[in-house]
């Protein structure tokens, strides 16, 4: 009892163990690495967690096989061509903001054999993240499989097909006109054809006939000229108000316009104001967004009173 009381009076402070704990020393190089979060293989790794397998479209009629077809898929294994035609598709690309993007995204689709008809690539209110906008044909398929090719390139983030989407499309025209009236508007041409080494015959017919034009702008008074040339720049302006565009600078002989409005109606406005001559135009390409669905005030109450009306518990199982 006595040793028990004297081991118990020892002193127990040096006995307890301690603790050392390191703390590691962060260097400016390690500080500066820890604030750039965003890299190339950000893109792959989100796309490794929210892939979605998207099915091929089929074709419901059977091809029809002739016996010269059927040899050569045999020998050669290439399936014969689609009979669907070929539409137009409209692909929205989300990649990665760094050098080479663009070269490996057109270099697949021109492996393919694709002629972009249009592309548009622009950076976001994302500081990493840019968005591109092709236009191009081709049949359902094959368009899948080189949306599927695109989506797995390492900076792409996602690629989506908005040919069926209700979109909201825009595109700009930059245009110069000429305002003198189409007959110098032919004889300009002919006279650079001339130079080209184009068809010579055909500017010595143009030439002869504005000699015996009346109404070429050399026979007319200048006062004449003149307002023959404000009415030009009149009608001009009016075909360019009503596309919703409008004019942006006039000199002596030209005019430069700016419409933005659907490809569709581009194409229309370069229709209507050719016959005065075009000088130059320049379009930006294809811009779209994809509409948000627009909801009714009752439509929750609607959802709500079905609810209320079908019993589930009278349903079948599944």
């Amino acid at each position: 009892m006595a040793s028990r009381k004297a081991f118990s009076t020892l002193p127990t402070r040096g006995l307890r163990s301690q603790r050392t704990v390191t703390v590691p020393l962060l260097t400016p190089f390690m500080c500066l690495r820890s604030e750039s979060t965003a890299s190339s293989t950000s893109a792959l790794a989100y796309k490794a967690l929210h892939r979605r397998v998207y099915p091929l479209p089929t074709s419901d009629a059977a091809p029809a096989w002739s016996a010269q077809a059927a040899v050569s898929n045999i020998l050669y294994e290439t399936p014969t061509p689609s009979a669907a035609p070929p539409k137009s598709h409209i692909l929205n690309c989300l990649v990665q903001n760094e050098p080479g993007v663009l070269s490996r995204v057109s270099g697949i689709l021109a492996a393919r054999g694709f002629n972009i008809d249009s592309l548009v690539v622009c950076s976001t209110e994302v500081e990493d993240l840019s968005r591109m906008t092709i236009v191009l044909s081709g049949q359902d398929g094959v368009v899948e499989q080189a949306r599927r090719q695109l989506e797995d390139l390492v900076p792409v983030w996602a690629v989506l097909d908005y040919t069926s989407a209700p979109l909201v499309q825009r595109e700009l025209l930059l245009a110069k006109i000429n305002i003198l009236g189409p007959e110098y508007f032919e004889e300009l041409m002919a006279h650079h054809r001339e130079i080209t080494g184009g068809d010579e015959e055909g500017g010595e017919e143009v030439a002869t006939r504005s000699e015996s034009n009346e109404f070429h702008p050399s026979k007319l008074a200048l006062s004449q000229a003149l307002r023959l040339k404000h009415e030009h720049l009149k009608s001009i302006t009016y075909f360019t108000h009503q596309f919703g565009g409008k004019v942006l600078d006039i000199s002596t002989n030209s005019c430069i316009v700016e419409v933005s409005a659907k490809p569709t109606r581009i194409d229309s406005y370069m229709k209507l104001i050719s016959p005065f001559g075009i000088l130059e135009s320049a379009r930006t390409g294809l811009m779209a967004l994809p509409r948000s669905p627009l909801y009714g005030p009752n439509e929750a109450e609607l959802t709500t009173d079905a609810d209320e009306i079908v019993d589930v518990s009278s349903l079948p199982p599944g």
